[in-house]
């Protein structure tokens, strides 16, 4: 078999173009991770420092809401099978960050009550066009791989380093999927173009959204989340550890390469989004 019909570890791929996610499942059994690969025994207590305990929190509470976004995901797209089996794998793999963050802040010493972390079940409801709803799940996938990949060159607690250092590559191979998903929606309807590039500039066109993240508009302001760390502090950290804002211009740089793969215009600033928006907006597309 050549390497177009097997896997990266040379198992047979399924011979359907139309599923997709079928080699998304066995490139990623052959590249992801398993609780029991994290190296829990090298736990040091001594290098826990109370901004860490806050940043775990927040990202437990930012990963609980995979469950609410794979809900949503299977509603909205409910007529696509393929994309509905990578929504499944997906979901899974983000619910181990969930239990490895858990997991971590238990050994620290620490838990969050089970009421804050039901709080996030509530499913979302469907974007204003499919393709506005995968753009929004690249940015979060690429925010939350820069995140990572920051904030564990700065840890020194080595199992929350290698934690975040295998969620961060989850989170990149994520984005890439959903940056593939996007440019099918976008070949079977262009009228969406608008909404993904207005999607852009809502999430990353101000600079009051610096270092934030998408979940936070959606669920940030929940009863229960009221006094309790969320992902905003997560952010906050990570802010905090990037040293003159060398990984943030590395998340926007990409992001701007993904959009502007997808849209077809040249982004490599927010006024050049605000131009897309204009011209999208003369050509009567589907806009956020």
């Amino acid at each position: 078999m050549n390497s177009k019909t097997t896997s990266p570890a040379g198992v047979p791929l399924l011979a359907d173009e139309r599923m997709h996610s079928a080699r998304v499942f066995a490139g990623y059994q052959h590249a992801t991770w398993e609780m029991h690969h994290i190296p829990w025994q090298e736990f040091r207590p001594d290098l826990v420092l109370p901004e860490h305990i806050v940043f775990a929190k927040g990202a437990i509470v930012g990963e609980s809401n995979v469950i609410a976004a794979t809900h949503g995901l299977l509603n909205e797209f409910g007529m696509d099978y393929d994309f509905s089996q990578f929504a499944c794998i997906w979901g899974y793999q983000e619910i181990q960050h969930h239990l490895a963050f858990q997991t971590w802040l238990q050994l620290a010493g620490h838990s969050i009550d089970h009421g804050t972390i039901a709080s996030m079940r509530e499913a979302y409801p469907p974007g204003v066009t499919r393709a506005a709803t995968l753009a929004t799940n690249v940015i979060c996938e690429v925010l939350a791989t820069h995140a990572y990949k920051c904030v564990a060159r700065s840890m020194q607690e080595p199992v929350l380093a290698e934690i975040l250092r295998k969620a961060s590559g989850d989170e990149a191979r994520h984005a890439r999927e959903f940056v593939h998903y996007t440019a099918q929606q976008l070949a079977e309807r262009p009228e969406e173009c608008a909404s993904v590039v207005e999607t852009l500039y809502i999430y990353m066109g101000t600079t009051r959204d610096l270092y934030r993240h998408p979940v936070s508009r959606f669920k940030g302001n929940l009863p229960e989340l009221a006094n309790h760390e969320t992902i905003d502090e997560m952010f906050a950290y990570f802010a905090e550890v990037d040293e003159g804002g060398t990984e943030w211009a590395k998340c926007c740089e990409q992001l701007f390469k993904y959009f502007s793969a997808l849209t077809g215009y040249k982004l490599t600033k927010m006024a050049d989004v605000r131009r897309a928006i204009a011209e999208e907006s003369l050509k009567g597309g589907v806009g956020v």
